[in-house]
This record gives C-alpha cells, structure tokens and sequence, in this order.
C-alpha cells in the first residue's frame, strides 16, 4: 500500500509539472508611437525601421524588425507599431526626398538625405550605436520622438 501511495504521489507531481510547462505562455505586446519632427519639406516619404538588435543598425534596413514607409505632412510624420513584444529596441528614420526607397549617400558614405535615430543620439565618426539609441518597450503604449538631421 505504502509503494502504491508513493507511485500515486510521483505521478500526480510529474501531470502537475506537465501541465505548468506545457501551458503556452501569452507574450505581452504593446504599440511604440513614433513621431518624426523637423523634415525640411513634405517631398518624399518617411523610411522608419524597428531594430531588436545592434545587428544592422542603423544602416541596414534589411535585417530591421520591422519597416514602414510613411506619408509627410506639415514637415512631419508619425507612425504606430502595434502588437510590438516588450523588449528592447532602437529605430532609425531616413527621410527618403526622392522616393526611391533608400538612403543616398556620398561615395564615403556620407547621407545625402535626413536622417534620425531614437533617443536621438548622434554618431562621432560613424553612424550612431544600439547602445546609444536602445529603449525598453515595456508597456502598452511606447513613445519615441525622433528629430531629423541634415
């Protein structure tokens, strides 16, 4: 009897473990708002992308979490990622004048067109860092106000 309540006592244990882990997890997501100020004009669109890691930022749009391309108006733009998971980001925003899709640059790499990052931090000898830009989304609504330099 003693063998039976212990063997009965282990696997009641082992269905309660099952079922705690095998219980999906919901993820908890929220919106970052984001507002671009101090667009020379209304020519052209906003290029803004979402980064989850240093890889790639700024300058590589492509490994971006995620990308809008965004309408000017009044010298400003503003967008709303929604159903964004908490955790730590960055953005970066060109402000694309010839609508061509892309950063122009100089031979050297030098932008030809607006850019800005959140926080916005600014790059010495280069573009500016993760590190520098990063911000926790934690909540349900995030807010990142990006100036734009020329």
């Amino acid at each position: 009897m003693k063998k039976l309540t212990l063997l009965l006592g282990i696997f009641t244990a082992l269905i309660v473990v099952l079922l705690i882990t095998s219980t999906p997890s919901v993820a908890q997501t929220g919106s970052i708002e984001v507002t671009i100020s101090s667009l020379k004009s209304d020519k052209g669109k906003c290029l803004i992308y979402l980064y989850k890691s240093q890889e790639g930022f700024p300058i590589k749009p492509e490994v971006a979490f995620k990308k809008i391309v965004n309408e000017i108006s009044g010298r400003q733009s503003s967008y709303q990622f929604t159903d964004i998971p908490f955790g730590t980001y960055a953005i970066s925003v060109v402000h694309d004048e010839n609508d061509n899709g892309k950063l122009d640059s100089t031979f050297i790499g030098i932008p030809k067109e607006g850019i800005g990052v959140s926080n916005n931090v600014k790059g010495s000898f280069g573009p500016p860092k993760f590190k520098d830009a990063k911000f926790d989304h934690s909540k349900s609504s995030s807010t990142s106000n990006i100036t734009i330099s020329y």
